[in-house]
């Protein structure tokens, strides 16, 4: 692990979060012990030509904190996948949206 690693590795400790690596990339993930709140409902239109990327519960290191959803230009032949919090044992992890090929 590199200094920069170990450094925000210390930090997000500090805070209450865990840093896990990400398959060669240089990622640090969140994982809380608070749940995020319910999704919010947004209203959206058809847009030709554009996915939506639904908004989601971002962790500020002390609170979850609303990330309204917005559009994204369609890549053909990929689907858009939203980001999401799931369950790990007693944790919350949240994966940030992707895209995905079809």
């Amino acid at each position: 692990m590199g200094m920069r690693h170990a450094m925000a590795a210390a930090v997000l400790a500090v805070a209450g979060v865990t840093a896990w690596p990400a398959a060669q990339a240089a990622v640090v993930g969140v994982s809380v012990r608070i749940a995020p709140p319910p999704m919010r409902y947004e209203r959206v239109a058809v847009r030709p030509g554009y996915a939506w990327a639904p908004g989601y519960w971002r962790w500020n290191g002390r609170r979850h904190v609303w990330v309204g959803g917005h559009y994204v230009r369609v890549r053909p032949g990929y689907a858009y996948v939203g980001p999401r919090w799931y369950r790990h044992g007693p944790d919350w992890r949240f994966h940030d949206g992707y895209w995905a090929r079809r």
